[in-house]
């Protein structure tokens, strides 16, 4: 779920230098392991706690968005700088400063007083992920000596990545219930110092590699992302026609138009353009920004169904998504044994069909639905389609890349699942937040003269109509959102039928990174 594991550096080779030995290596793979743990629940360790936190710090509905979105963007933005810069100036340095920055933004947000101080902290949480954990992968590399060790330490990095979706829904559940929203931020400050404190002792240094930075291409796209998810997210709440809305879209273009030229004129880029001339490639990542922008709207708006209107506490909230991720790792097994034996094509067509069925039965929930009648179900098509599409889509991104490229190859698929997710989860945000409006103004008529003079006032204080009539305007604007979150899928199964052309053959020397290419 929230970063999906990458083939990145299976093509790398050894760093130069002693590796550490006994022991000391099965402590360098906890403290690596525990690293990766953290930066991959902190995106469902918050969804679950996010009603919580609108009520704490008066977010509205489509502006808590911005609590999954300053994460996402700044990590899946600076992803690929992250692991550029342990290359160049040491792997075990950059490890332990963006575990630093990591743990300090946790702590601010878990302080935040304000909006836009756990927008500012979460943003910098997702710039601190983005540079600990293409690092934490790669010093996997350093660590073991390649072999029978090296392939059962990236099994449980990867088996840490998957599982990681899955206890953060749980921890994120039980904190929030029995302490309450902010330490599911202040939990990551104990176990980060304690990281920081077990590197020097257990992990050794790399090489370093001459190079450039690409900062002006990081910034340009991370940038212009954001510029673009916010005019969503604004034009949702104040309407297309707003100017601060339209203001962000031409921003956004402007940005990202420079982020084009400086990579094609950059002398060592941070993202190869060249990388997109492959129709097979670029259709995978096109798929998974399909899904991402589905999975991210699934566990946004699903949270707070289960809360809102369900009433669901925290933890029971954090165990009705483990279906989800029980399909998702039934569904990856699936396509990892077969994918040998007929390729990726079926299971890029088949997942993505499959996921579709999951995402538009779930346009039918509405207040009279119950968990077992109405999401369960929903749930584990989504996740078994989404499981099948995982493993495939990481063996596709590499095939037919030189062996020095796979890790920009794979490395762009992460980050196209982060951002990816993010602008579709802006774009949902935006059909919840028109259809939410119209669904308000039809509410509004009983609310007024059916309402207590304390709902009155929760109308004037938050501007949102309160229970009942609030979990009819909730049901609505999310039942839209998941039409559209079903025809991005819809682009997805299209693309995978009209673009990808991978044979088996394609996948023969690849077949050994499956593996740890799990989600």
């Amino acid at each position: 779920m929230g970063n999906m594991v990458t083939t990145s550096q299976l093509a790398k080779e050894p760093e130069a230098g002693k590796a550490p030995r006994g022991d000391r290596r099965n402590m360098a793979l906890l403290i690596i392991a525990a690293c990766q743990l953290m930066v991959v629940l902190d995106v469902t360790i918050v969804n679950i706690a996010l009603p919580h936190i609108q009520d704490s710090l008066d977010f509205s509905t489509t502006g808590l968005t911005w609590v999954v979105s300053a994460y996402t963007l700044t990590f899946g933005g600076l992803l690929l700088l992250g692991g550029r810069a342990g290359d160049i100036l040491g792997r075990r340095r950059v490890f332990t400063f963006g575990i630093a920055l990591f743990i300090a933004a946790s702590l601010l947000g878990g302080f935040a007083q304000e909006p836009w101080q756990l927008l500012v902290a979460r943003a910098l949480q997702g710039a601190g992920g983005a540079i600990a954990s293409p690092t934490s992968l790669a010093l996997v590399t350093t660590t073991f000596p390649e072999g029978p060790e090296r392939n059962r330490a990236f099994g449980v990095f990867a088996a840490v990545s998957a599982g990681g979706g899955a206890i953060g829904l749980l921890a994120g559940g039980m904190l929030t219930e029995w302490l309450n929203w902010r330490w599911v931020l202040f939990v990551n400050v104990p176990i980060g110092l304690l990281i920081i404190a077990a590197v020097p002792l257990y992990i050794n240094e790399s090489a370093r590699h001459p190079g450039r930075f690409d900062i002006t291409g990081a910034l340009t796209s991370t940038l212009g992302m954001a510029a673009l998810v916010y005019g969503f997210i604004r034009a949702a709440e104040e309407g297309w026609r707003d100017g601060l809305s339209i203001g962000s879209f031409v921003a956004a273009a402007i940005l990202l138009v420079a982020f084009v030229f400086v990579e094609r004129n950059a002398a060592d880029p941070i993202t190869p353009l060249h990388m997109f001339a492959d129709r097979n490639r670029s259709g995978t990542y096109v798929i998974m920004l399909s899904l991402a922008a589905a999975m991210f709207g699934i566990f946004f708006y699903l949270v707070l169904f289960v809360q809102n209107v369900l009433g669901y506490s925290p933890i029971k909230s954090g165990v009705a998504f483990l279906p989800i991720t029980v399909a998702i790792v039934i569904g990856a097994g699936l396509a990892q044994r077969f994918l040998p034996a007929l390729g990726p094509k079926p299971f890029m067509v088949g997942g993505s069909a499959i996921t579709a069925v999951g995402m538009g039965w779930m346009v039918l929930l509405d207040t009279g639905s119950s968990f077992m009648g109405g999401v369960l179900g929903p749930e584990i098509i989504f996740g078994f389609g989404m499981g099948m599409n995982f493993v495939t889509l990481t063996i596709t991104a590499v095939s037919g890349v030189a062996q020095h490229q796979a890790g920009a190859a794979s490395g762009l698929l992460n980050a196209t699942q982060q951002v990816g997710g993010s602008l579709g989860l802006s774009i949902l945000t935006t059909v919840f937040g028109t259809a939410s409006r119209d669904e308000a103004e039809k509410q509004l008529p009983s609310f007024m003269a059916e309402a207590t003079p304390e709902q009155k006032a929760v109308l004037e204080k938050s501007g949102e109509l309160p229970p009942p009539w609030g979990q009819e305007v909730l049901s609505e604007g999310m039942s839209q959102a998941f039409l559209a979150g079903t025809a991005m899928v819809v682009l997805a199964v299209i693309v995978a039928v009209v673009a990808i052309k991978v044979r088996k053959s394609d996948l023969e020397a690849l077949s050994g990174m499956a593996g740890p290419g799990a989600a």
